[in-house]
């Protein structure tokens, strides 16, 4: 006679289970998300961009998007939501379902810089994210108009001081590196000038070039492109050392500001819960997007270093700039509401 194993009321099934049967189940847990993984995607992605069209992070993602369909015959469709230093496209992406067909290009400003600058946000950069991969990094170059009077820093330096709050300064929107790094030099300066936020870089620099602005702190993708075509004036790149596409333009730092430095960098994300197989395989092509010669190439003429990495690797950077520039916003007494 077979006796029926006596099973305590309210015990869990799977406590019963051990060894073979044990494996078994994991396998059926993991089985069917490493199998949704592979099938990934069976519809179009949505990147969304937190900025306009033309400007620097929209001219990024539309890159690594083409380069990804490229490889893998995806289909990625750019949904630009521009407001709030990248706040608004970026909480959007947060409140999205995590199922890996939404995903979006997050930045310094709105992942590193915006929870030390604004009292509250909508989303947490660290919590409600799944990092995928960086993608790469860019300097700013300080621009003018051809019709600027000033050619060089000092005499831009010089007429901020003779006129104290008059000249204005644009940004891509409040708490981008533009404008962080624009407050930071001021400060260095001993200069004090009108900050003018936008809601990206290309309508801040139609306005520089109409005459109504007076400077920029642009990141290489966003008014490279114009400095080489003669449509903007380059007065100095916030850079380390001189960048090699525009050697003759030279270094904040080695104009009298040593150790100034100011970058930016892009990187994509998912909502917090996407599942890691998805994570891990749109890492994959990211990374291999990257390697790709064609994207290397336009990275390199726009000024740009190409980064990569695992997912975890980008979600350590995080944490990491969090600290670095929520110490530079505080450190220069600088809040939004």
């Amino acid at each position: 006679m077979n006796a029926k194993r006596w099973i305590p009321a309210g015990a869990c099934p799977r406590m019963l289970l051990s060894g073979a049967g044990m494996t078994m189940l994991v396998f059926l847990l993991v089985a069917p998300a490493e199998a949704a993984a592979q099938e990934f995607p069976t519809k179009p992605i949505k990147l969304i961009v937190p900025f306009p069209p033309a400007g620097g992070t929209d001219v990024l993602s539309r890159s690594i998007s083409q380069s990804i369909m490229t490889n893998t015959k995806w289909i990625i469709v750019i949904d630009n939501k521009p407001g709030a230093g990248g706040n608004i496209g970026l909480d959007t992406a947060a409140k999205s379902p995590p199922d890996g067909y939404t995903i979006a290009m997050g930045q310094t400003a709105n992942l590193a810089v915006n929870p030390a600058l604004y009292g509250k946000l909508p989303f947490d950069p660290v919590k409600d994210f799944e990092p995928i991969a960086l993608v790469s990094s860019q300097p700013l170059i300080l621009v003018v108009s051809t019709h600027s009077p000033w050619k060089t820093l000092k005499e831009f330096v010089d007429a901020a001081k003779a006129n104290p709050g008059k000249l204005n300064m644009a940004s891509s929107g409040n708490g981008t590196i533009g404008h962080i790094g624009g407050e930071l030099f001021q400060r260095r300066a001993g200069i004090k000038m009108a900050h003018v936020p936008y809601k990206g870089a290309g309508p801040a620099v139609a306005d520089l070039m109409g005459g109504s602005i007076d400077c920029f702190f642009g990141n290489t993708q966003a008014v490279g492109g114009l400095v080489t075509g003669g449509k903007l004036r380059p007065i100095a790149t916030t850079s380390p050392k001189r960048l090699a596409n525009f050697p003759d333009v030279p270094t904040v730092a080695e104009l009298g500001y040593p150790g100034f430095e100011a970058a930016t960098w892009s990187g994509l994300v998912a909502p917090v819960g996407t599942p890691k197989a998805i994570i891990d395989r749109l890492n994959a092509e990211a990374n291999k997007a990257l390697g790709n010669p064609e994207m290397k190439q336009r990275l390199h003429e726009d000024g740009s270093t190409p980064l990569g990495g695992s997912a975890k690797d980008f979600a350590d950077f995080i944490k990491s700039e969090n600290v670095k520039w929520g110490t530079a916003v505080r450190e220069a007494g600088i809040k939004l509401d």
